[in-house]
């Protein structure tokens, strides 16, 4: 499977600690790049949720967003217990501010809700924070592969449908060359008489077989033969192969150029141009392949 560097994924469990939600998104980078924002209280986990993404992700930028309870903002399975003892002792004290101080406004339920020891907190062991933190991560990274996995499913489609094209402008030059190849030595062979003023046949023969030499596009169309091949090789087996793919579009473009400066007729250089547009298209999808 190819899999594209940037993706999305999203899980939650229910626990006695209320509710644990998990996120996971990731975008270009050379390398892997994992990033985890959660509560202080959780960094023991940290360790060992990396190592829940490296097992899945080689390359990109990842960042894994852990957030418990009342930070998840979803509600959870267990109930909200006030403290009445603690609830008694601040109206009490809001009792005494209010004779000492008339004009004080008075708490509100949000404000009494959210103070320190009215809400009782359940008793949760480490390990079952720990259970269901992993749990839903693993549910959220298992979707978030499933998005990488798509998106990459559409890139090869778009790269082989690139390599297609170029490997159909090589087969529209390579009949013309003998024909172009021909056509010019016949010309460089006229020009070369008239600019020497004999009929210095193995001069002229001497500088025909150089100008061959050196228009001759052969061997650059049997390299990048070769190396739109081993894209689709590459394509086709899979896993962490940007980088790959990212060294054969250098060398897919270094043929395409020397193909256009060696070229001595527009057909050979429309087609060394199509090529370079097809590579380049090819070489922006690259850059998001793991």
């Amino acid at each position: 499977m190819v899999l594209s560097m940037t993706g999305y994924g999203a899980a939650t469990r229910d626990a006695p600690c209320g509710a644990v939600a998990i996120e996971v998104r990731s975008v270009n980078s050379r390398y892997l790049d994992v990033s985890v924002r959660m509560h202080d209280d959780l960094r023991s986990l940290e360790a060992s949720l990396r190592e829940q993404v490296t097992s899945v992700a080689s390359r990109g930028k990842v960042e894994v967003r852990v957030a418990v309870g009342r930070e998840a903002g979803i509600g959870g399975l267990s109930a909200i217990n006030v403290n009445q003892d603690g609830l008694r002792r601040l109206a009490e004290a809001a009792a005494t501010v209010k004779r000492h101080a008339p004009d004080a406004a008075p708490l509100s339920v949000a404000e009494i809700l959210h103070w320190p020891g009215v809400i009782e907190q359940a008793d949760v062991s480490a390990e079952t924070v720990r259970s269901a933190v992993f749990d839903a991560c693993a549910a959220a990274l298992a979707e978030f592969r499933a998005a990488r996995g798509r998106e990459g499913a559409k890139m090869k489609e778009m790269i082989l449908a690139r390599v297609a094209g170029i490997e159909a402008q090589a087969r529209l030059v390579e009949p013309l060359l003998p024909r172009i190849v021909a056509d010019h030595q016949s010309k460089l062979a006229a020009r070369l008489r008239d600019a020497l003023g004999s009929a210095d046949d193995e001069r002229v023969r001497q500088e025909i077989a150089l100008f061959g030499i050196k228009v001759d596009v052969a061997e650059e169309l049997t390299r990048l033969a070769a190396h739109l091949g081993e894209v689709r090789r590459v394509l086709e087996r899979g896993g962490a192969c940007g980088k790959r793919l990212d060294f054969l579009m250098q060398e897919l473009n270094r043929e395409a150029n020397t193909l256009g400066s060696k070229s001595v007729s527009t057909e050979v250089s429309a087609a060394a141009m199509e090529m370079k547009v097809l590579i380049e298209q090819m070489r922006e999808q690259v850059q998001n392949v793991e």
